[in-house]
């Protein structure tokens, strides 16, 4: 089951990139960046060519965590247990074989740079995939920590993951599928604390060079997020 309904949709358009709201993606949005399936999947595909948005130097297909009614959702980790989940397969990589399925991204405001916290990334490396978490120890920071998580996931092959954040702030990940798995857990800085933060996923690849049929599809079997 893919739950769309507290979600908006940013897809790589020609010239800019276009938010499908909420509304109009829960009444049937469908197009090349996100094809619906019979069985309820759904692929998310994005060109090397893409539009970016102002912020970013990839171009993506992503969903992006709202309220119902359309509005944007931010939260504090002290306010719930927050988490997202997924089963997804990738059925292309770019050139640069990296893509972005899972954010947990801080709003922009003072001190956050309008940096995520996490990013979930798989990394077609040498003939097969690897799931890398990358950590941001504290808000503004440049540098990020490349956690591996899970070595053997093929393109085709599915997967999953669990995202968590307790209110005490403390972060788990999780990936398995049918021939690896990893985890990785942490107390987050206090200063996470003081950020508004919200979840994205779908495919963020992590290239903008090469003819329009380069880039990458994700196809997504499953996609919930609670806060508790």
């Amino acid at each position: 089951m893919l739950d769309l309904s507290n979600w908006n949709l940013s897809v790589p358009t020609d010239p800019a990139p276009t938010t499908i709201t909420t509304a109009r993606l829960n009444n049937g949005y469908s197009s090349q960046y996100f094809r619906r399936h019979k069985d309820g999947s759904v692929t998310f595909w994005v060109p090397v060519n893409g539009s970016r948005t102002d912020d970013a130097r990839y171009p993506r297909s992503e969903l992006r965590e709202t309220q119902a009614d359309g509005s944007l959702s931010n939260w504090y980790h002290a306010s719930s247990d927050s988490y997202l989940s997924a089963v997804l397969r990738i059925d292309q990589v770019p050139s640069k074989n990296k893509i972005v399925i899972a954010q947990i991204h801080s709003k922009d405001e003072p001190g956050s740079n309008n940096d995520p916290l996490a990013k979930l990334q798989y990394h077609y490396l040498r003939g097969v995939g690897r799931l890398e978490l990358l950590l941001r120890k504290r808000p503004g920071d440049a540098k990020v920590q490349n956690i591996l998580l899970a070595k053997d996931i093929q393109l085709g092959e599915r997967f999953g993951y669990d995202l968590r954040i307790t209110p005490s702030g403390r972060l788990g990940v999780s990936v398995a599928s049918s021939q690896d798995e990893g985890s990785h857990y942490q107390q987050l800085s206090g200063y996470w604390g003081k950020q508004q933060l919200y979840f994205k996923a779908g495919a963020y690849i992590q290239d903008n060079y090469g003819p329009k049929t380069e880039g990458g599809r994700v196809t997504f079997y499953w996609l919930n997020s609670v806060h508790r």
